[in-house]
């Protein structure tokens, strides 16, 4: 009962629809031409006559206008029905009439296979329109229901989605900006390109870079696809870090056709970041200035009472008529072990805060712990300085220099080097410095955040050093094949 009611419902609406009568009306008009002396028997003359022809070639092929006519109008079924009826007009006159019946079967059958051919054409396009919008329609839902906000832009720069968590973020609704080129109003106050409208164009890396500088990267899941973070004073009252990311979408072909770019608010986590970097600032402070103190005691009380004490033995032991043969040795032994305290106490002060670095500066003290590295564990270590030399400021001095004496220590304990290479490159707002040396080498993390659980602590305070400088490390080294650290910070 269901199916047949449905079925009376589809043909009641069939019915109703005007291009059904339209399709009727251009077969009544096509069984006309097609059997004219029979239907007209006071002199109708066929058109086939006036073309010059004897068979009804040129009726026959209108029969194509409303076979397509209905499968473009009501899909594969009206097209299906109209091949039949077609056949069932056209094949009596192939049979029963025509002179030549093999051509005119002939004839009609190829009506037949172009319209059949005609309908599997429009039923394979509007099965490929209706994927693409239910391709488009599902997009739709998950990208407005998704909590990322994130919007996607054609290949003409033009928004084609922008979800409801977008609005949220830049209080800019859909029915604004959908059709249009300004997604650059959510973020800047004159236009410029976003990062998906770079990827649209496929735009280089030089031409990212004049837009993003160095605040961006590429994504290692996606190929084609960029990330970045910024600080857009524009979004709500007062400005907003966004954490975002763009990526191509392509056809089938790999063409580029668009692309989504997705954001994330991370102002809470870069004030957290900022307060976290305050409190190890303040840390590394109080920590250098204990150094100080200590270095400081250790020269003025410890040293100076080691070479009292010195003085003391020396002038006993100048005097050897006064003492036995066995003391005098067991005194040498003694003034021996005090001389060698005092070594290492003196050594202790440099280490805790040489005053090189205070009164001339880096590259000095750097110069001075690559020395003692030499003398010390007998490691060839060779510095090179690029670019042009100059003082900086006090604090990213003596940030840079516990950096390179920190790797300079590790190799001395770690690595079993022999070689050893800090190279110190001034550039007009940057300075790069590397560390490298030809020891045995081990499997870094994969992250430089898992340097401390792994054991790495050294490698870890001079990633905090860094990201006090505001800049960056990076650290290769293979088993068998050396260590290589690289740090960039600005000045």
């Amino acid at each position: 009962m269901h199916i047949s009611s449905g079925l009376l419902s589809s043909a009641r609406k069939v019915i109703r629809s005007p291009h059904f009568w339209a399709v009727l009306a251009i077969f009544a008009i096509g069984i006309t031409l097609h059997y004219p002396e029979q239907l007209i028997p006071w002199g109708a003359t066929a058109i086939s006559s006036f073309l010059g022809t004897t068979r009804h070639t040129a009726e026959r092929v209108f029969f194509l206008i409303p076979i397509t006519y209905a499968s473009f109008i009501f899909g594969l079924r009206g097209g299906i029905a109209s091949l039949v009826a077609a056949g069932f007009i056209m094949l009596p006159r192939a049979i029963f009439i025509s002179q030549v019946p093999v051509d005119a079967i002939l004839e009609s059958s190829g009506v037949i296979i172009v319209g059949g051919v005609v309908n599997l054409w429009f039923y394979m396009h509007r099965k490929d329109i209706a994927q693409r919008r239910s391709i488009e329609e599902a997009l739709v839902r998950i990208i407005d229901g998704s909590s990322i906000p994130s919007f996607v832009i054609n290949k003409q720069r033009k928004v084609t989605h922008w979800n409801t968590a977008i609005e949220a973020l830049t209080g800019i609704k859909r029915e604004e900006i959908i059709g249009t080129d300004e997604q650059w109003r959510a973020f800047y106050t004159e236009k410029r390109p976003v990062m998906a409208d770079l990827i649209v164009d496929g735009s280089s890396k030089k031409e990212i870079e004049t837009y993003y500088k160095n605040g961006y990267k590429r994504s290692q899941l996606i190929h084609g696809a960029y990330e970045a973070e910024g600080w857009f004073p524009a979004l709500g009252k007062d400005g907003k870090y966004l954490h975002f990311s763009a990526s191509p979408i392509r056809n089938n072909d790999g063409e580029i056709t668009g692309a989504i770019e997705t954001l994330e608010n991370i102002t809470e986590r870069k004030k957290a970041e900022e307060n976290l970097r305050y409190y190890l600032q303040e840390i590394t402070k109080a920590q250098e200035e204990e150094r100080k103190r200590i270095a400081r005691e250790l020269h003025d009380s410890s040293a100076q009472n080691l070479i009292a004490l010195l003085h003391q033995l020396d002038n006993l032991l100048t005097d050897k008529t006064k003492l036995p043969v066995s003391e005098a040795k067991a005194l040498w032994g003694f003034y021996e072990q005090i001389r060698d305290t005092l070594q290492e106490v003196r050594r202790f002060s440099r280490d805790l805060r040489p005053s090189i670095l205070d009164d001339l500066g880096l590259l000095p003290a750097l110069e001075w712990v690559t020395d003692d590295l030499k003398s010390t564990y007998w490691i060839e270590v060779d510095l090179k300085v690029l670019g042009n030399e100059r003082r900086l400021f006090p604090e990213t001095e003596l940030l840079l220099f516990r950096i390179v004496q920190e790797a300079l220590r590790n190799i001395a304990k770690h690595a079993e080097a022999t070689m050893a290479e800090v190279k110190v490159k001034f550039d007009e707002d940057r300075i790069a410095v590397t560390i490298s040396d030809n020891g045995k080498g081990f499997e870094p993390p994969e992250s430089l955040g898992a340097l401390t659980p792994t054991g790495k602590l050294g490698l870890a305070g001079m990633q905090e050093r860094v990201q006090l400088l505001g800049g960056k490390l990076k650290l290769e080294s293979k088993p068998g094949k050396g260590t290589k650290i690289f740090v960039e910070a600005p000045v």
